[in-house]
């Protein structure tokens, strides 16, 4: 595994109300959420990003408004009411 180092100002912490290891954690998931979102990393590998399992990766999607399936909460909603309208005039 690679390892990067991000400098940043102590002044961050003591802005957001964080311990270093807290903002860590959190800007990784933040990254991982961003290169997910983007299309650029599936949801296996911005979990390993994350530092997470798969499947808390993709709670932590739900939380953040996004979709493990590629598609935004509303173009779900579409799509299920298209699928049911469908259903309903066979």
């Amino acid at each position: 595994m690679a390892t990067q180092a991000i400098q940043y100002p102590t002044e961050i912490l003591s802005a957001l109300g964080k311990e270093p290891e807290e903002f860590e954690e959190e800007a990784r998931l933040l990254l991982a959420l961003k290169y997910y979102e983007s299309g650029e990393l599936s949801t296996g590998l911005a979990a390993q990003l994350a530092g997470v399992p798969r499947s808390t990766f993709i709670s932590l999607l739900g939380e953040h408004g996004l979709s493990p399936f590629g598609e935004t909460p509303e173009e779900l909603e579409e799509s299920l009411a298209n699928a049911r309208k469908a259903s309903h005039s066979q």
